[in-house]
């Protein structure tokens, strides 16, 4: 079975406390749901259409681990704290095998 891989990429964020307050809520949610944070920060390089925008990167065992994490009570949690706080791209996607 391939590995889930859940990328979010920040498009602005408009209130850095709701921000701290999802980040308390989300770390744990996300661990104890099975994934592993490969990568949490802004881009080093960008290309063609790139923009250098924080990115965070978690593996899991796989696509249906990544998406149960995302619609566990837990993380729901972290979402309702985060509210209108941030403007985010969030996509899981199927790793190579």
């Amino acid at each position: 079975m391939a590995k889930g891989y859940w990328i979010t990429t920040y498009r602005a964020v408009s209130d850095p406390a709701k921000l701290a307050k999802y980040a308390v809520l989300a770390g744990p949610a996300i661990t104890a749901a099975g994934g592993k944070f490969l990568a949490r920060s802004e881009a080093a390089h960008a290309y063609e259409s790139g923009i250098k925008a924080r990115t965070v990167l978690i593996e899991f065992a796989s696509v249906a681990a990544a998406k149960a994490a995302h619609d566990s009570p837990a993380y729901k949690e972290a979402l309702d704290a985060l509210g209108d706080g941030a403007d985010r791209d969030i996509r899981i996607v199927e790793g190579a095998e």
